[in-house]
C-alpha cells in the first residue's frame, strides 16, 4: 500500500512544512476566531489540528499542512457543539432539533435571567426566601382553572414525582391500551416501577371499560392513572374510559385520578382543522386531581413538566424529596413565564408563539413562500439543478397529533451531478446546517418550518453544495 511505501525523507519534508502553533496564531484568518472565542480555546484547537496532521504524516497518510485546511479544521474545532440549524424537514416539533422554538418574549426572558441575579427564590415583598414555583403558579392556575400548580424539568419527571408522592408502595390502575412508550425508551411501566408503585393493567389493548377499573380496585389501590395517547392512536374497534368517568369512579372509592396529558395544549386547535387534542382546561373541568403535561410541545415553550390540580396533592408533591432533584432552572422558568403570559390573549398567542404560527400557516402563504424560494434557487443554480414546487405533507412531531396531516408546499431539487443522499449530507455539514429530507428520490425542502429570514441562508447553502466547500 502507498501508506507503507512513503520514503522517510518525504515524511520528514512534510513534517518540516508543518507550521508552529505561534506561527498559525499570527495568521490573519485567526483574528476572526480570536474575536469570537477565548484565546486558550483557539490555541488548543490549533495545537490539536497540528498534532493530527503530524500523526497522519507519520502514519504515511497523504496530504499536508495546507493553510486553508488548517484554518478550516481549527474553525470546526472551536465551533460550539450546540448550534442553530435550519429546519427544512416540515416537522414542527422536531425532537432531535430542540422541539419548540421560543417566542420573542421568551427569548428576551432567557437573556434577562442569564445576564444577572434574579429573584428566583426570593420573595421581594416579604424580604425572605420564596419558592420558584410561585413565579408561574398564579399564571398556570389562571389559564387552566386549577387550584394549584408546580413546575419541574420535564413531563417524565412530573409523572415520576406524582407517582412517587401519591402511590409509592401501592397499586396504580391503568388501561392496558395506555401503556405508552415515547422517545428515548420512556415507558409508563418503567416510570411506575421507578416510583415504587405497582402497575395494575386493566382492559385489553383496544378496549377498556369502566367495570375493568372497578373490578381492579382494592385496599392497596392508590390512584387511577389516565395516560393520553399523544404519540399514537388506536382506531377501529376501540374504546377508552373518559377522564370524567374515571373521576366519578375515583370519588366513589376516594381515589385520586392522575391524568398524564403528555403534549398538553392550552388551545383547542381542532377549530383550525387539526385533529382534536384534549386541553388542560378540559381535564381540570373533568375533575382530574393531578394533570401533568409538557412545556415544549403543543404549549410552545421551553422544556418543562407542568403539574396542575388539587392543592392538597400539589402541596404533597412540592414537599417530596424528589421535587428538588427534578426542579426547573431559572432560564427555562423565565422562558415558561413569558410563554404562559402570551396565552393571556389566546388569539395573539396564535401569532406570537412560533409553533402555533407554523402549525396554522395557511396553504396559500406556504405556496407563495415555496415559489419565492424555488425562484431564488433556480436563479442561483441555473442549469446545475432542476427545481420545482409541489404540495406535500408536514408533521406536527414531538409525540403530538400523530394523525395530523397538515398540507404544505415543498421545494423539490435534483442536482445534475449529485445524488440526494450526498446533497443531504453536505447540507447537514454546512454552516449553518440545513436539515432536509428526501422524497420522490429528490431533495425536499418543506417551507412550513423555514422562516422568511432564513431563505438567503438556504440558497447560499444550496450553492455551497455545488461548490463542495
Amino acid at each position: 500500500m502507498w501508506v507503507m511505501s512513503m520514503p522517510p525523507e518525504q515524511k520528514n519534508g512534510l513534517l518540516r512544512q508543518l507550521p508552529a502553533v505561534d506561527q498559525v496564531m499570527r495568521w490573519p484568518e485567526m483574528a476572526c476566531l480570536l474575536e469570537e472565542h477565548p484565546r486558550g480555546v483557539v490555541v488548543d484547537g490549533v495545537r490539536n489540528i497540528l498534532g493530527r496532521l503530524r500523526e497522519a504524516i507519520l502514519n504515511g497518510e497523504p496530504g499536508g499542512a495546507h493553510r486553508e485546511e488548517v484554518v478550516r479544521q481549527v474553525t470546526d474545532a472551536v465551533r460550539p457543539n450546540l448550534r442553530p440549524v435550519i429546519n427544512a424537514t416540515g416537522v414542527v416539533l422536531h425532537t432531535n432539533l430542540g422541539r419548540a422554538v421560543l417566542c420573542r418574549r421568551a427569548q428576551e426572558a432567557v437573556a434577562r435571567a442569564s445576564s444577572g441575579f434574579t429573584n428566583l427564590e426570593f420573595n421581594l415583598v416579604a424580604g425572605k426566601r420564596g419558592q420558584r414555583h410561585a413565579l408561574v403558579e398564579e399564571l398556570l392556575c389562571r389559564l387552566t382553572g386549577a387550584e394549584a400548580a408546580l413546575v419541574v424539568n420535564n413531563n417524565a419527571a412530573a409523572v415520576l414525582l406524582a407517582l412517587s408522592t401519591l402511590a409509592a408502595g401501592r397499586e396504580v390502575i391503568v388501561s392496558r391500551g395506555q401503556l405508552v412508550e415515547i422517545g428515548g425508551s420512556f415507558r409508563i411501566p418503567d416510570v411506575m416501577r421507578q416510583s415504587g408503585a405497582f402497575l395494575v393493567e386493566v382492559g385489553s389493548t383496544n378496549k377498556t371499560h369502566r367495570r375493568d377499573y372497578r373490578e381492579a380496585v382494592n385496599e392497596r389501590t392508590a390512584l387511577l392513572l389516565h395516560v393520553h395517547m399523544s404519540n399514537y392512536r388506536i382506531i377501529g374497534f376501540a374504546q377508552e374510559v373518559p377522564v370524567a368517568e374515571l373521576v366519578t369512579l375515583g370519588r366513589e372509592y376516594n381515589l385520586p385520578v392522575v391524568s398524564d396529558l403528555g403534549s398538553g395544549s392550552l388551545v383547542d386547535l381542532s377549530r383550525f382543522g387539526l385533529p382534536y387534542e384534549p386541553t388542560v382546561q378540559e381535564m381540570v373541568t373533568a375533575g382530574a386531581d393531578v394533570i401533568t403535561f409538557s412545556g415544549d410541545k403543543l404549549l410552545g415553550g421551553p422544556q418543562a413538566g407542568l403539574v396542575v390540580g388539587r392543592r392538597d396533592y400539589i402541596e404533597r408533591m412540592r414537599k417530596h424529596p424528589l421535587a428538588r432533584a427534578v426542579r426547573i432552572d431559572k432560564l427555562n422558568l423565565g422562558a415558561l413565564e413569558a410563554t404562559l403570559r402570551e396565552y393571556l390573549d389566546p388569539e395573539a398567542a396564535l401569532e406570537e408563539i412560533p409553533i402555533l404560527r407554523m402549525l396554522l400557516r395557511p396553504i396559500e402563504e406556504l405556496k407563495a413562500m415555496a415559489g419565492e424560494l424555488a425562484a431564488r434557487v433556480s436563479e442561483a443554480l441555473g442549469e446545475q439543478a432542476d427545481v420545482w414546487v409541489e404540495e406535500g405533507i408536514s408533521q406536527v412531531g414531538g409525540g403530538a397529533m400523530p394523525t395530523a396531516v397538515p398540507l404544505s408546499a415543498l421545494v423539490f431539487m435534483e442536482y445534475r451531478d449529485l445524488g440526494v443522499n450526498e446533497v443531504i449530507r453536505r447540507l447537514r455539514l454546512n454552516e449553518p446546517p440545513v436539515i432536509a429530507r428526501a422524497e420522490k428520490h429528490a431533495l425536499a425542502l418543506d417551507v412550513r418550518t423555514i422562516g422568511m429570514q432564513e431563505i438567503p441562508a438556504v440558497v447560499e447553502a444550496l450553492q455551497t453544495v455545488v461548490r463542495g466547500d
